[in-house]
């Protein structure tokens, strides 16, 4: 018989999609302890730890059984991500983190202030980036190079237009539809905010 702490997790996975349930057991097993306290040092409750560590497995489970796996010999990681934005999920829904409300004044980057930040709002703040930063990349080249330059490196748009060959008015004008095309993208993404 094979020791199952040899088998390898992508092998268990595949044993699973093709309906030996007991390698799910064994994977669970394997990274239950790691898990939990991952998930734990998020939330400090033991409840909530519970719920989100099971919510964690349903949706493994269910992109498992629809074949939507794609992450071959990287379990842990992908199931670690998938627990990471469930604790957000979590965080988002508590009344304790109010949804920025998108205003016509709305500006994307004033939700990204500091402060002193505890560790669940850290890390709302990183997902927040890392949402920002996807949608940054689904801009038209011309309007994320004015945004990057003017949001990420601080340049004035004077030096922008130097920098880019354009007018300043074509700089700021660009920099407008790259905010009205951010607000709509967060819109289709249903990216939440959180102030």
């Amino acid at each position: 018989m094979i020791r199952t702490n040899t088998i390898q997790d992508s092998v268990l996975v595949s044993e699973y999609i093709k309906g030996d349930e007991n390698a799910l057991a064994i994977l669970i097993k394997r990274h239950q302890q790691r898990l939990f306290s991952f998930i734990y040092s998020k939330v400090q409750d033991k409840d909530i730890t519970e719920d989100v560590f099971q919510d964690t497995f349903i949706k493994v489970i269910r992109t498992l059984k629809k074949g939507n796996y794609n992450e071959e010999g990287k379990f842990l990681p992908w199931v670690m991500r998938i627990a990471h934005n469930l604790v957000i999920d979590h965080f988002r829904k508590s009344n304790r983190m109010p949804a920025f409300k998108n205003t016509d004044e709305f500006d994307i980057f004033s939700v990204l202030g500091d402060g002193n930040l505890n560790a669940e709002k850290q890390m709302i703040k990183e997902q927040i980036y890392s949402d920002v930063r996807e949608l940054v990349n689904e801009l038209p080249n011309e309007q994320k190079e004015v945004l990057v330059m003017r949001m990420y490196k601080d340049m004035s748009f004077k030096e922008i237009s130097e920098n880019t060959g354009v007018s300043i008015n074509t700089a700021l004008g660009r920099m407008r539809y790259a905010l009205i095309n951010m607000r709509k993208l967060i819109e289709k993404h249903k990216i939440i905010l959180v102030n």
